[in-house]
């Protein structure tokens, strides 16, 4: 199975690493990247052209990057996942997928264990659960570190943020924003407007951490501004649930998601199994 929505991974100065394509060429799921003009070349020559779509600098222009320093840095990628969500509309889909460019597997939880998706079930599953909702907003996978070995965690679970691999729902009267920290942005301003929002455990994300890899915000932002004006950003944008604390020796940001419980609404006529059903996948190797 492949995912009935349209997928797109947004990438910048990572053509050579490129972890995100390979993966998805690994489980033969089709997809678009999406890169400025100015290294189309370089990603074209090591990823079929087809799949290369390049930004429109207007996406760029128009973005509201929530202070004030307008082109003196980088935008991030808001407006590249911008474009991926008007590009999808104009396919005739009503969701689609957006990623980073850093994402290196996508795993099963079954068992205590994390079993490397050879194929593309996994993305058509989160979907297809999905569908059987009326409200939800956004959904994806949860980081793999946040399901340490030996530790009982749900399939799911509703109303938090959702990072780095999102399926989002395409009606929505929402776009991205902010130079930073926009994934949370997006994710609380869903909750706010009364939809809700699926993190799985059933499936992870196993990323290469953002600061550690060269290219996208590490080259743009991180290595010269650390954490401290993302987290400060999101509290100025949210700062009805959001604090700003220390952890780690460094800067980060506290987000209290207590405070929405909307709980998920059926869609009528939907007939939900009794039992599991594996949609065909059968576990050959350990990640």
């Amino acid at each position: 199975m492949t995912p009935r929505y349209p997928l797109y991974i947004v990438s910048k100065g990572r053509a050579d690493s490129r972890k995100s394509s390979r993966m998805l060429e690994y489980q033969g799921v089709p997809y678009h990247i999406i890169v400025e003009e100015s290294e189309a070349d370089a990603y074209r020559a090591v990823i079929d052209p087809r799949k290369v779509l390049v930004l429109d600098p207007a996406y760029q222009r128009n973005y509201d990057t929530c202070d004030t320093l307008g082109n003196s840095k980088s935008y991030g990628p808001g407006p590249a996942r911008n474009f991926a969500w008007d590009h999808s509309i104009s396919q005739g889909a009503t969701s689609h997928w957006v990623m980073d460019d850093n994402v290196r597997r996508l795993l099963r939880l079954i068992r205590n264990e994390k079993i490397t998706m050879k194929c593309g079930t996994g993305w058509w599953a989160m979907e297809e659960f999905c569908d059987r909702y009326l409200n939800v907003g956004m959904a994806g996978p949860n980081y793999d570190y946040f399901a340490p070995r030996k530790t009982q965690v749900p399939p799911f679970i509703l109303n938090t943020r959702i990072y780095s691999c999102n399926l989002i729902r395409n009606n929505l009267p929402f776009r991205w924003r902010g130079r930073y920290n926009e994934d949370t942005d997006l994710s609380l301003r869903i909750l706010k407007a009364g939809w809700t929002t699926v993190q799985f455990y059933a499936f992870l994300q196993r990323k290469v951490s953002t600061q550690l890899m060269r290219g996208g915000n590490t080259d743009e932002f991180y290595k010269h501004e650390g954490t401290a004006p993302k987290s400060q950003m999101l509290y100025d944008m949210h700062p009805d649930c959001t604090k700003l604390v220390l952890r780690y020796g460094r800067h980060h940001h506290h987000v209290d998601y207590k405070r929405f419980a909307t709980r998920l609404v059926r869609r009528p006529g939907v007939v939900i199994p009794d039992h599991a059903d594996e949609l065909g996948m059968v576990v050959h190797e350990r990640a």
